[in-house]
């Protein structure tokens, strides 16, 4: 019996941009008498069913946007006599489509950390249970990677994770509901080992995969205290006291490390949190800025953040800080009109935004604007080819709509087009050359300039592209571009770098899996 962990994907670039941390999570959560499990990252190279054995036990982890690949996958997998088990976000949410339509034996909801060995214990004994519910692991019990299993030339970027949950309730994100708004820390002795781990083999760029990296605001602790609510007060001035112990550590690492990471806009009101991620190197950050009106913000339960000009004020903060901002956006919001585009443009350039992403507004399961859409459309809902649009995620991809909703005031084609031209304006040659002048050295700015079309390819091209053959045009573009980009992020292997700061015994050295 082996075990495989699927990573389903319906393009394969040769090359991925950062690591799918859970394969090499639930790899450590595999007990050692199954051996080492297979990895199979779609991402990089399609699975070869030919390697899929009777007996095999077949891992596939789901998000909306790959559930139809991974049912697919799990499908061919149970027809060659193996156990089908899915997990992750789509199959918390749907675990019946899992079974009905991926043909699962079991389906994991939640975390899969702790639960991943009882599944695999049950179908040895050949009696899995239909649902498992893996919950909400506390940040001291979640498991490192297994990084001896990476295959150095995949990826240009790996993860570490050190917080799961947010705070926050956005309305277009599922996050805050599927993994809680109660932030759950990692302690800092696993984060930093797993970080020295991966700058041995050769990795200085790390993504920390996190959903907020800033959990606790300066705004939250006035909260708190106006309501002089000290149990509250406490509890966030020790979530935040551990950020800044996490970043004093991280400082101590190679200088020639870089990170990035996830956080919302609220953090460029905090200095001192910004200048702790510049003594660690955070050079990086996706903020969401989503839309740049207030109607647009109120559309979204996110008025939180700013509009205008004071938007712009406020994004030039991390900038100044030494923090380069991925900007994300959303077009079709039903406040945007035609000249929501132009200005979404000229704010992303007058913010001096390092990078920016330009999305459609999807309606994601688990998300408020979901269930809002389901209740308002009720036995209306569309269909395409006998599937209602609310199972968005079953329609062929080049048959799918673009948009969702009925904007007041322009047609889903006008919206897309429009959300393809500010790609094309922002990721211009020009543009992308004349940003890439942020970068120290010349192999630096070549790196900047090759990431950028990368990224311009793999998710403005690919992934709103009208037609069939836009989208492979783009893939095919973008595997060639992933090539010889990666070659620019490998750094020399630090096969005897030590663990700085170390203050208990590694838990890699003391992990025992039964």
């Amino acid at each position: 019996m082996r075990v495989f962990l699927v990573n389903p994907s319906d393009l394969s670039f040769g090359t991925a941009v950062i690591t799918p941390r859970w394969l090499f999570v639930l790899a450590a959560a595999t007990p050692k008498s199954f051996g080492d499990p297979k990895l199979v990252d779609e991402t990089i190279e399609p699975l070869d069913l030919e390697t899929i054995q009777k007996g095999d036990v077949v891992g596939i982890g789901i998000h909306t946007a790959n559930a139809a690949r991974g049912f697919e996958i799990g499908r061919q997998a149970r027809e060659r006599g193996a156990w089908v088990v899915f997990g992750g976000i789509h199959a918390t949410l749907y675990p019946e489509e899992a079974r009905d339509l991926g043909a699962a034996h079991a389906v994991v909801k939640g975390d899969g950390d702790l639960v991943w060995k009882e599944v695999l214990a049950a179908i040895e004994k050949g009696l899995p249970e239909p649902v498992y519910e893996g919950g909400r692991v506390d940040g001291e019990r979640f498991l490192p990677a297994r990084w001896d299993l990476i295959n150095r030339e995949n990826y240009m970027w790996a993860s570490v994770q050190t917080v799961r949950g947010c705070p926050k309730h956005c309305s277009f994100c599922s996050v805050w509901r599927t993994d809680g708004q109660k932030p759950r820390q990692r302690n800092i002795d696993p984060v930093i080992e797993e970080i020295v781990q991966l700058r041995r083999i050769g990795y200085k760029f790390i993504a920390l995969a996190d959903d907020n990296f800033y959990p606790v605001s300066v705004r939250d602790i006035e909260l708190a205290e106006r309501q002089k609510n000290e149990p509250r007060i406490a509890e966030l001035k020790r979530l935040r006291q551990e950020r800044f112990d996490l970043m004093a550590r991280m400082a101590e690492l190679p200088e020639d490390m870089i990170f990035f990471t996830q956080i919302t806009m609220e953090a460029a009101e905090d200095p001192e949190f910004l200048a702790a991620m510049k003594k660690a190197r955070i050079k990086g950050a996706l903020v969401g800025v989503e839309a740049v009106t207030e109607a647009g913000l109120k559309d979204i339960y996110k008025d939180f953040n700013l509009s205008g000009d004071n938007l712009a004020a406020r994004l030039k903060l991390f900038r100044s800080s030494g923090v380069h901002v991925l900007g994300s956006f959303i077009f079709g919001l039903p406040s945007d009109r035609e000249d929501t585009f132009d200005a979404t443009a000229e704010l992303a350039n007058t913010a001096d935004l390092t990078f920016a992403q330009f999305v459609t507004m999807t309606p994601y399961p688990g998300t408020v604007d979901f269930q809002k859409w389901e209740k308002e459309q009720g036995d209306q809902m569309p269909k395409v080819e006998g599937v209602p649009i609310n199972r968005y995620w079953l329609i062929p991809g080049n048959k799918r709509p673009k948009l969702y909703f009925t904007h007041p005031t322009m047609s889903a084609e006008e919206i897309r087009t429009r959300t393809q031209t500010v790609w094309d304006k922002f990721y211009s040659t020009a543009n992308v050359w004349k940003r890439s002048a942020c970068t120290p050295t010349i192999k630096s700015r070549l790196a900047f300039f090759m990431i950028s079309k990368l990224y311009r390819q793999m998710y403005g091209n690919t992934g709103i592209a009208a037609d069939s053959a836009r989208r492979r045009t783009a893939s095919n573009s973008a595997r060639w571009i992933a090539k010889y980009t990666r070659r620019l992020f490998m750094a020399k292997p630090m096969p005897d770098l030590q663990i700085p700061g170390k203050t208990a015994p590694s838990p890699l050295e003391l992990r025992v899996i039964a």
